[in-house]
C-alpha cells in the first residue's frame, strides 16, 4: 500500500463541470481526513474512503472542514490557500491525508498528500501546515 502525492485526476474533469465551489464565503465545504500508512491512495482516488483512515482520540471520522478557502492568482497559476488546521488532544499515527468535498454527492476527492513518513502525536496537538499560496508552493495549485 501506498500514499502518492497528488491532484485527484477526477478533480480535474470536475472543476471544469463545476462540481467544486472555493469561494470562501458561500462555496463548498472541504473536509481534511488523515490517513494510515496502510490506505492505498494517489491521483486515481476518486472520493473520501474509510477504507485505512486514522483512528484514536483527537480524531474523528471524515476529519476536519478546512477554513479560509480563497482562490487567488500568482502569477499565470491559480492557486487555493486552506487555514492551518489542528487535532486536538489526539493520540494517533498518520502517514498522509486526502483534502475531498464534503458537500458534492459521493464526497469526492480534490488532492492526497504523502507526509514522506509516519507522523505520530501522543496526547498532544497534530497540526497540518499549509504551504505558502503561490505558483510554486500552493497545494492546490493550477497552470
Amino acid at each position: 500500500m501506498a500514499i502518492t502525492s497528488a491532484i485527484a485526476t477526477s478533480f480535474k474533469v470536475e472543476i471544469l463541470k463545476g462540481v467544486h465551489n472555493f469561494t470562501a464565503s458561500s462555496g463548498n465545504t472541504f473536509n481534511l481526513a488523515l490517513y494510515t500508512s496502510d490506505a492505498s491512495l494517489g491521483a486515481a482516488t476518486t472520493a473520501y474512503t474509510t477504507s485505512n483512515e486514522v483512528s484514536g482520540s483527537g480524531y474523528t471520522a471524515k476529519g476536519n472542514a478546512l477554513t479560509s478557502v480563497t482562490p487567488v492568482a500568482s502569477s499565470t497559476t491559480a492557486v487555493c490557500d486552506f487555514a492551518d488546521t489542528s487535532f486536538t488532544s489526539a493520540s494517533f499515527t498518520a502517514r498522509g491525508c486526502m483534502i475531498f468535498n464534503e458537500d458534492a454527492s459521493g464526497d469526492p476527492s480534490v488532492c492526497v498528500i504523502d507526509f514522506g513518513s509516519d507522523k505520530t502525536v501522543t496526547s498532544g496537538t497534530f497540526t497540518i501546515q499549509f504551504p505558502t499560496a503561490d505558483a510554486s508552493n500552493a497545494i492546490i495549485r493550477i497552470a
